[in-house]
Formats: structure tokens, C-alpha cells, sequence
């Protein structure tokens, strides 16, 4: 069966070939034509989601082998120097996974588009720019090595601040999308310097080839500092995903990347651009298992991002903001089960997390189109009445992600927190079952205000076109039934979890508390929001310094304006004084010297031979005194002379 799906694997440069080449003809051919522009690009990414599909069939097909020996199509790229780059294709069951999942939200994410950016004056540019977005993160996942991987992760940022800043006239808008490729570009600069170490020290940049190098050199005892050189490798690697996938502190451009049309919140929040760095962490896994330290690391800034991402979310307003928030802490959560080794359940909370937090974007687009681009929660009311789809599949994205089953996020999530207990970290285990329970607080707090609060008389909400509901449907369903695949009977649950899970050995107990805790979460929104037995207003009055912390998010924001502003501008014009009056100084003082001696020595060469003759005739007296009675006048100087000592 493995030699059957060979030839199918081959063709996977295929998938991200087709978003490229409707790139390219949306950009240069179909430009003035929209509808022509939007039928290219989703019949790209639709038939690259059906080559994912069989792709993964494929892989569910070959079964173990395919875990053990991937399917590398890959060609010479660059060989100068003794440097020599491949560039190909690799599929395994983690690719083939992120595959579906991305090919599968951007596809949906277009569909959706045509009703949302309806009327658009930039229908076609962002028809190409979502294409461009597909190519950069499909390419990404397929990559065979560290430097192919790194050229398309800059590509999925360079998109990413295209489709964020894509209404440029908006200055809010403008500054985001700065805001994030600037952010983004710092946890970039570690994962170049991390490649390059990487490259020093084991000659290759190919994932197969550096696994069995590291593998080598841990074992080989002669080899001095290699484990303290694998840790500084790991932390550089590791604050790459820190940027892109939003962990603290660099997870300040994230909520701001609202600023983009919501299906762009859809493609950049659920399952492409910030699951990048979990998909990174997870394809170099190899390299922070060699180092507990970094491990520890990264389990640390997970749990710490995942609650403190949910406490400021219960304290928002924005419909678009709390999802943001919200899937900051979903990330946090991912994170942090890598680190505590729970590896398969944090790539099955990435997929199932794709399908609500998509869904839940989508549907609040779907809101804020009905409701002519209102995103306060407390200016909605009454909707699920007047927008039944739209409410619905909603409330299905609140119970997958709160926890309950047997909705997507109960198996993935319940995974995640037993994998934490039973691998030794009660104290995050606390973390996130606490944020577990946070969660499901303020997703249900958002949708109690927003669907079943009392409708507002100046509104008048209508129910989104099929182009838009088609894609809520479809999702919800994932939402609703995706989770099932870790269930035993599927052979579903070997192709996400590469053999590791057993769903047999659950812990029904652990499973039995954190479904508690989501249970409680609805209920105390329900009975703040819904009952009023107690009224959110008064409790913040009550508690208005925490209020006013969480709703600020911890004013992160104003100490980073803060330090730059005082502290790094104050370096800089230290840094400009050095350069301009010191350093500039020097050199313009010797270029000054240089110029002002070459007037004086121009002087003297005047062409008269009466002259030179004279200068050689005083130079020739000059050597004779020298000569004559220099040695006696010099000796009679020398201090040691002068001291009676030997001369």
C-alpha cells in the first residue's frame, strides 16, 4: 500500500503551486476583473484541498511506515562553498495534517469573502494577496529544511502585513500591520541566528540529516558543549514562534491585527499564521527534547501566555478583540503542551482549535456585517433570534471551545491538561485548568451579550448570504464531530497523533474535572449575563483597579511606548551623538589635517629649480650638524647620564 501512495505523495508540490500560480494570474491577467479574480483563486485553493485530502487518505492508508521513513521528493538548490541547500517536499503525518487544515480554512475563509468584501474597491488585490498568504504557509509546511522553511515563514509575514494593513487608508490599519511585522521581525532575527548556529555546528540545515546529527553528537561523550550549545540553539529556534504564534512578550501585534477584514482575523488567528510556530517547535521537537532546560522554558511562557491572554479577555468588549485574546491563550495552551511532552495533543488542539476559532471568526464577520461594522458586544442583543445560522454554528464554536463534550475541544484540551498532570507539572496542570475554566467564562459571556441580551431597537440584523453561511456550516460540523477522530475505532487517530495516543488509557477522571470546570465557566456567565443575579457592572465597581489592569491588558502596550520613547530613543540620540560628533569627528579631523598639510607641502613645489636647490642645500646642512655634533649634545640628554650612571 506504501509503494501504491508513493507516486500520490510526489505530486504534493502541487498543493502549493496552485494559490501561487492564481497569484500570479490574478496579478498580472484577471486584475480588472473581480469576478473572474475571486473564481481563480478559490478553485485554486479548492483543488489544492482536495490534493490535501487524498494526500492525507494516502497517509492514513500507508500507516507506520510512513512515520519512519517520509516521503522526500527534493533538488539541488544552491551548492557553493561546501554549502548545499535541497529544496523539495516532505510528507509525513504532521504535514499532511497541517495541509488539510490550512488548505481547508483558507479555502472556506475565500468562500466566505465573497459575500463580506462584496463592493470592495480592492476585491482583486485581496483576492491575490489571500492566494500569495496560501502559498507562503502551504510551502511553509511542505519544507525539507530550515532555510526553505525560514524563506516562507517571511513570506507568511510579509502577507500577513499586506492583508492586516489592507484598508491602507485607515491609519489604524497602517500602524497594525507595521506593528506586527515589526514584532514579529524580532522573534525572527533569533530563529536566523538560531539557523545559522545550527548550521556551524552540524553542517546541515535538512530536519532528517540534523535529527540524526544532534542524535550523534549527544551520544558521543568526547564532544564538549554540545548540550549547553543545543540549549542556546534551542532558545534562539524557539523565539521565532514566540513572534509568529504570539507568545509574551511578543504578543503585543496580535489583537491589534484586527485592524484587517475579518476573514483576514479567520485565516491569521485559526490555522495558519500563528500556528506557524507551534508547527516549527513541533518539526524541531527533536532539538528541545535534547534540552530539558529549554523544554521547561517553553512550557513556562506557554502555561504563563495561555492565562494571561484569558484573564484580559473576560474585561473586553470587542467582539473581534475577545476572539484575538482568546486565541492567544489557545496558543499558550499548544505551547505549553510541547513542553510538558504532551506533543500529540498539542498538534490535535492545533487542528481542532483551526476548526472553532475559524468558525467563531467567521461568525462574529458575519455579526459585524449584519450590523453595519458595530463590534461592541453591548451595542448587539437578540441576534441568534433574527440571525438562527449565525447563532448557531456560534454557539457550537463556544461549546467546542469551552471544553464540552463531545464537541472538537474536549478531546484536545482534555489531552493536553492530562498530559501535563501525568508527566509531572501539577502547578501547570493548575494553570490550565484555571484558564480552562476562564475560557469558557468569557466565550460564554460574549455570546449570552451578544445572541441572547435584548435586542437593540436601532439595530435591524439580517441573516448573512449562503456564500457566508455555507463556510459556518461546514465548519460548525468540525467543530461539532472533529474531536471523534481520537477515538479508537478510527484509524483517524494514528494519523494525528503518529501512534503515541491510546484513547483507551484516558483518564476519565482528570477528563470528568475539566469538563467541570468548562461547565462552571458557562454557568457563571449564564448567571451574571443571562439570570443578572448579579450585575457585571457591580462587580466592576467592586473591583475597579482589576478592572481597569485587565481591560488596559496589563498596559504591556503603554511600557513598551514607554521604553521606547524613553529609553530607546535616549539611546539613540546617545548613539547619534557618538556618531556624529565623535566618530564623524575623528574622521573628519584627520580628513581636515590631510587637507590643511597638503596646502602648506603645495606650497613648496613651485617648479624653480633655484628653489629645490636651496631646500636640498639647507636639508644637506641639517644632516651634517646632525652627524657632526649631534652624538656628544644627545649623550650629554640621557638621563642616566645626568644620574652618573652608565652611559
Amino acid at each position: 500500500m506504501f509503494k501504491e501512495m508513493h507516486d500520490l505523495f510526489q505530486w504534493a508540490w502541487l498543493i502549493p503551486a496552485l494559490p501561487f500560480l492564481s497569484f500570479l494570474l490574478i496579478a498580472f491577467v484577471t486584475k480588472r476583473s473581480k469576478g473572474l479574480s475571486s473564481t481563480v483563486s478559490i478553485l485554486a485553493i479548492l483543488t489544492a484541498l482536495g490534493l490535501a485530502i487524498a494526500i492525507g487518505l494516502g497517509i492514513i492508508q500507508s500507516g507506520a511506515e510512513l512515520v519512519e521513513h517520509p516521503v522526500i521528493v527534493s533538488a539541488n538548490w544552491l551548492n557553493i562553498w561546501g554549502l548545499k541547500i535541497d529544496i523539495g517536499t516532505v510528507v509525513d503525518p504532521l504535514s499532511g495534517m497541517m495541509l488539510f487544515v490550512v488548505a481547508l480554512v483558507a479555502s472556506m475563509v475565500q468562500i466566505y469573502s465573497l459575500g463580506y468584501m462584496q463592493g470592495d474597491k480592492g476585491w482583486s488585490r485581496y483576492y491575490a494577496y489571500q492566494s500569495l498568504f496560501a502559498f507562503s504557509m502551504l510551502g511553509m509546511v511542505l519544507a525539507t529544511n530550515l532555510l526553505q522553511l525560514f524563506i516562507f515563514w517571511e513570506l507568511v509575514g510579509l502577507c500577513s502585513y499586506l492583508l492586516i494593513g489592507f484598508w491602507y487608508f485607515k491609519v489604524s490599519a497602517r500602524e497594525a500591520a507595521k506593528k506586527a511585522f515589526i514584532t514579529t521581525r524580532v522573534g525572527d532575527f533569533g530563529l536566523l541566528l538560531g539557523i545559522l548556529f545550527l548550521y556551524n555546528k552540524f553542517e546541515t540545515l535538512d530536519f532528517t540529516a540534523l535529527s540524526a546529527a544532534l542524535s550523534t553528537n549527544l551520544q558521543n561523550v568526547a564532544v564538549v558543549g554540545t548540550v549547553g550549545y543545543v540549549t542556546v540553539m534551542a532558545f534562539l529556534i524557539f523565539m521565532g514562534p514566540m513572534g509568529k504564534s504570539g507568545q509574551f512578550p511578543l504578543h503585543v501585534w496580535l489583537p491589534d491585527a484586527m485592524e484587517g477584514p475579518t476573514p483576514v482575523s479567520a485565516l491569521i488567528h485559526a490555522a495558519t499564521m500563528v500556528v506557524a510556530g507551534v508547527y516549527l517547535v513541533a518539526k524541531m521537537y527533536f532539538l528541545f527534547e535534547a534540552s530539558p532546560v529549554a523544554l521547561q522554558f517553553v512550557a513556562g511562557i506557554g502555561a504563563f501566555t495561555a492565562i494571561f491572554a484569558a484573564s484580559i479577555a473576560i474585561a473586553q468588549d470587542d467582539i473581534k478583540r475577545i476572539l484575538a485574546y482568546s486565541t492567544l491563550s489557545q496558543l499558550g495552551y499548544m505551547v505549553f503542551a510541547l513542553g510538558v511532552g504532551a506533543y500529540s495533543a498539542s498538534l490535535f488542539h492545533l487542528m481542532t482549535h483551526a476548526f472553532f476559532k475559524a468558525l467563531m471568526f467567521l461568525g462574529a464577520g458575519s455579526v459585524i456585517h449584519a450590523l453595519h461594522e458595530k463590534q461592541n458586544i453591548w451595542d448587539m442583543g437578540g441576534l441568534w433570534r433574527k440571525m438562527p445560522i449565525t447563532g448557531t454554528t456560534f454557539f457550537i464554536g463556544v461549546l467546542a471551545i469551552s471544553g464540552v463534550p463531545p464537541f472538537a475541544g474536549f478531546w484536545s484540551k482534555d489531552e493536553i491538561l492530562a498530559g501535563a498532570f501525568q508527566n509531572g507539572h501539577p502547578i501547570i496542570y493548575a494553570v490550565g485548568l484555571f484558564t480552562a475554566f476562564l475560557t469558557a467564562f468569557y466565550m460564554s459571556r460574549l455570546f449570552f451579550v451578544a445572541f441572547m441580551g435584548p435586542e437593540k431597537p436601532q439595530n435591524h440584523p439580517h441573516e448573512s448570504p449562503l456564500s457566508m453561511t455555507i463556510p459556518l456550516v461546514i465548519l460548525a460540523c468540525f467543530s461539532a464531530i472533529g474531536g471523534l477522530a481520537a477515538l479508537p475505532e478510527h484509524n483517524f487517530s494514528f494519523f494525528i497523533h503518529f501512534g503515541e495516543f491510546e484513547p483507551e488509557a484516558m483518564n476519565w477522571g482528570l477528563a470528568g474535572i475539566s469538563v467541570v470546570a468548562g461547565l462552571l465557566g458557562i454557568g457563571f456567565a449564564y448567571y451574571i449575563y443571562v439570570k443578572e443575579a448579579i450585575k457585571a457592572e457591580s462587580i466592576a465597581a467592586r473591583f475597579p483597579i482589576v478592572y481597569r489592569i485587565l481591560n488596559n491588558k496589563y498596559y504591556i502596550d503603554e511600557v513598551y511606548l514607554w521604553l521606547i520613547h524613553h529609553i530607546m530613543d535616549g539611546l539613540g540620540k546617545v548613539l547619534y551623538f557618538i556618531d556624529i560628533y565623535i566618530v564623524d569627528g575623528i574622521i573628519n579631523g584627520i580628513a581636515l589635517l590631510t587637507r590643511g598639510s597638503a596646502k602648506v607641502l603645495r606650497r613648496t613645489g613651485t617648479g624653480q629649480l633655484q628653489t629645490y636647490a636651496m631646500v636640498f642645500f639647507f636639508a644637506v646642512v641639517v644632516i651634517f650638524m646632525v652627524f657632526a655634533f649631534g652624538e656628544g649634545q644627545l649623550s650629554s640628554l640621557n638621563p642616566l647620564a645626568m644620574l652618573g650612571g652608565v652611559k
